[in-house]
């Protein structure tokens, strides 16, 4: 029986690309998780929406580390390569499904697909 195995692809942009899921992770954290889905609730946006979750600057409004980093999230993801940006979307992805079950049908609306 195989077991399925992620291959790993080597980050060019190793600063910025640890940068930025370093702010994902801290505003993903169960801690920070419910103001970051009410955020992104109150900008009308899907959680599953990457580009809408950086182009309204919400990482950075939660996250003060990135804040005071003087850098942005959207300008961190611009500045990595395609592949790292692959691999950045995919993380952020996977940690959104991760969120604390108590929470999720009280922002089920975020999580529907259409």
């Amino acid at each position: 029986m195989a077991v399925f195995e992620k291959a790993l692809i080597k980050v060019e942009h190793e600063k910025e690309f640890e940068g930025l899921k370093g702010a994902i992770t801290r505003v993903l954290s169960p801690q920070k998780m419910e103001k970051f889905l009410k955020r992104v609730q109150s900008g009308g946006m899907r959680i599953r929406d990457w580009d809408a979750v950086l182009a309204k600057n919400v990482i950075d409004r939660e996250d003060e580390v990135l804040a005071k980093s003087g850098n942005t999230a959207q300008k961190l993801y611009q500045a990595i390569s395609v592949s790292d940006q692959a691999q950045m979307r995919e993380f952020y992805l996977s940690q959104i499904e991760e969120v604390d079950p108590a929470l999720r049908p009280k922002f089920q609306q975020l999580y529907k697909y259409y």
